[in-house]
């Protein structure tokens, strides 16, 4: 991959903003977190992604697009910051914490280098996000940077197989292998034909373990997320029939040492 993904996913999602009003005001508005493509309660996951209890803890969301997980955690009690690298994203997420009073900082800027101090949060998280539109090696080396010692960071995005499953055209998800699992490090989607978008990353399994140890994460957790049995094809991007026999999300729980 030699395109400047930054750039291209910048454009993108300053293009795609107003697409996600609707949804940030549903997300805000929430008394509980959903997640993923189907919008499942904490309960659905054998760990939950954020801590029940977050007073006096400080928070990072790594690409925040209209900030409605920031919002979850300062309503926790955390002193959150967010950041993304798309204006149009901002000014919703900020607009929406203005309107549940929810104070937040907020950053224009790449998840890749935040230029914020060393050891500065106890607590990481990137739904979608840096999580798929940021080079892993890079982000998760910041991600690492950013935390104190004995900090946690949690991401959830595409599972491997949803790629490697997805037609070279687009087209979502079938049972066919489509590209190699051996040396995968994600996709162009910007030329595809069916509602082409950005430059999204990811990993074979073997590839996400050795990454975390090089930079120094532990593995806390790893949870495949696979559609719930009422999901049709009306909510979430992936046919929920594929999803229901594999899964089409995985969340990464890591730790730094302490």
């Amino acid at each position: 991959m030699t395109r400047d993904h930054v750039t291209v996913n910048r454009d993108l999602w300053n293009a795609d903003a107003p697409n996600w009003v609707g949804m940030g005001e549903r997300l805000w508005s929430l008394e509980a977190p959903e997640w993923g493509n189907w919008g499942e309660p904490e309960s659905a996951f054998r760990r939950a992604l954020l801590p029940p209890h977050m007073a006096g803890m400080t928070a990072i969301e790594l690409g925040c697009g209209t900030g409605y997980v920031a919002g979850w955690m300062a309503r926790r009690g955390a002193r959150v910051t967010a950041i993304d690298i798309s204006v149009d994203q901002l000014a919703t997420a900020r607009r929406l914490a203005a309107e549940h009073g929810a104070e937040i900082t907020w950053i224009e800027g790449n998840a890749e280098a935040t230029g914020l101090p060393d050891q500065t949060f106890d607590f990481a998280i990137s739904e979608y996000g840096a999580a798929i539109w940021c080079r892993p090696e890079v982000w998760l080396t910041e991600a690492f940077r950013l935390l104190r010692p004995g900090g946690q960071l949690v991401f959830l995005g595409n599972h491997p197989l949803s790629l490697i499953c997805a037609p070279l055209d687009g087209s979502p998800c079938d049972r066919t292998l489509h590209r190699p699992y051996r040396g995968m490090w994600g996709a162009d989607w910007t030329g595809v034909t069916y509602e082409p978008s950005g430059i999204c990353f990811n990993h074979t399994f073997g590839d996400w373990v050795a990454l975390f140890a090089r930079i120094g994460f532990g593995i806390v957790d790893y949870q495949e997320v696979y559609a719930p049995d009422w999901a049709d094809d009306r909510r979430g991007e992936v046919p929920a029939d594929w999803a229901k026999a594999y899964p089409v999300e995985q969340v990464w729980h890591l730790a730094k040492p302490g």
